[in-house]
């Protein structure tokens, strides 16, 4: 096992050598073999093979890939990732991860902390932040004595997919879904919400607030929805996937202020500060209500001091993916948290400053994403393709959201390798193309 993972070591010094010279986004490759051979493959054959995919695959460390939340992996992330396959601890029980429970009820509790919901806030680790979303909704439900209820739930008009898919889940139709009419910038109206709320005459399951919108990056006036929240004795749930990390760091917390206040929030280390994946978390002001809703008789295990990792969500068997998390922020510190935070930020703002003087719808948003396209209505799904292509062909890759029916081109600037000059290439590519 040593030997192949040394020369694991020194492929990925190979491919990471290669990486800012390959485009973000492959052309075609052809898949190796899938099936077992008859005899198993040796180092170098699994190595060839290993080759082909990583080739075929996205690259997020070109530092011209602009067009999702995967930014390139943090090293010490990448290391835990390694350790965490090795150790084979099951988060299911404790005496099957003795220390690494231990490890997620601390740190998940100091980011608790961290983020306002109070010293005895914590929560669990779940494979991503669609899977945290549904382990929050399914337990605001079973805290307000709403199991088996047709209850509703209000969020803005540009919440996340994972609310939809949730509702499914929880045998839910798709109509108990109220959207809250967003304003000017994006944020959900608690105005609207509130009036909403008071003509509501279905039991009322939770109201999301989102801590950073997908796509334009805009942050729900928490503080207001809060207020409607606590008046009403409702839930508040905080989709933070993307902009709760800013909690993190003094310097930009107030970019989500309040977020403190929610009962249930979710954040997402992978999608700004490179955890490896994936690293998501739902996190509570009462995190023993996980318990309380999900906790199943777990008779071959020995009992545990508190309870059960695979008493706290959905998930029972799951890797010690907070061994990765835990070692990517140590290895990062508080500044280099701040860092990648203030970088993406000013990076959206130069792109911003810089397509500012053009032809373009370009919405606002609060954090490290930029979206546009051309002024005039409807043109925006040709001349998004066709401009998508032109910076494809100079290495740089954006993504061609749909939003409120017109497509447009959007840049998340997270990935710290891009520089001024792939921002520069850019904004002078999508001058030219609107100049034809």
């Amino acid at each position: 096992m040593v030997a192949l993972i040394r020369q694991v070591v020194t492929w990925l010094e190979r491919w990471h050598g290669e990486a800012r010279t390959r485009s973000p986004l492959p052309g075609p490759v052809t898949l190796p073999p899938v099936a077992p051979a008859p005899w198993g493959l040796d180092a170098n054959h699994l190595m060839e093979d290993l080759d082909l995919l990583v080739r075929g695959s996205y690259n997020p460390w070109h530092p011209g890939a602009m067009a999702h939340l995967d930014p390139p992996p943090n090293p010490a992330s990448v290391a835990g990732e390694l350790v965490c396959a090795w150790l084979n601890n099951n988060m299911l029980a404790e005496e099957l991860s003795p220390l690494l429970s231990q490890l997620e009820r601390r740190l998940l509790g100091w980011i608790a902390q961290r983020l306002g919901l109070g010293e005895d806030g914590g929560g669990v680790m779940a494979s991503g932040g669609t899977l945290c979303t549904i382990t929050a909704l399914v337990t605001a439900r079973h805290q307000r004595g709403l199991d088996g209820q047709h209850a509703c739930l209000y969020a803005s008009a540009d919440c996340h997919s994972s609310l939809a898919k949730a509702l499914r889940v929880m045998g839910l139709p798709a109509a108990v879904l109220r959207l809250v009419p967003t304003d000017a910038s994006g944020r959900l109206d608690p105005h609207l919400l509130d009036e909403a709320l008071a003509q509501e005459t279905a039991p009322i399951l939770a109201v999301v607030a989102t801590a950073g919108t997908t796509i334009r990056g805009a942050v729900d006036p928490i503080g207001l929805i809060a207020d409607i929240c606590h008046r009403r004795g409702l839930w508040l749930h905080v989709d933070g996937a993307i902009g709760a990390v800013c909690g993190l760091s003094q310097r930009h917390r107030g970019r989500v202020a309040h977020m403190g206040r929610a009962d249930s929030l979710t954040m997402n280390p992978q999608k700004w500060l490179g955890i490896a994946k994936a690293s998501a978390m739902v996190l509570l002001r009462q995190p023993q209500a996980l318990a309380d809703t999900f906790a199943a008789p777990l008779a071959y295990m020995e009992p545990a001091r508190v309870a059960h990792g695979g008493d706290c969500g959905l998930q029972g068997t799951r890797p010690a993916e907070v061994l990765k998390l835990w070692l990517g922020l140590r290895q990062l510190g508080q500044q280099g948290i701040d860092g990648l935070l203030d970088g993406a930020l000013h990076r959206a703002q130069v792109l911003r400053q810089g397509l500012a003087p053009l032809p373009l719808i370009l919405p606002s948003g609060d954090l490290h994403i930029v979206c546009f396209r051309p002024s005039a209505a409807g043109s925006g799904e040709a001349w998004s393709r066709r401009t998508r292509q032109r910076l494809l062909d100079q290495g740089l890759m954006l993504s061609r959201p749909l939003y409120h029916g017109e497509r447009y081109l959007k840049a998340v600037l997270g990935n710290p390798f891009t520089r001024r000059e792939q921002i520069a290439t850019l904004v002078d590519t999508i001058s030219a193309s609107l100049s034809r």
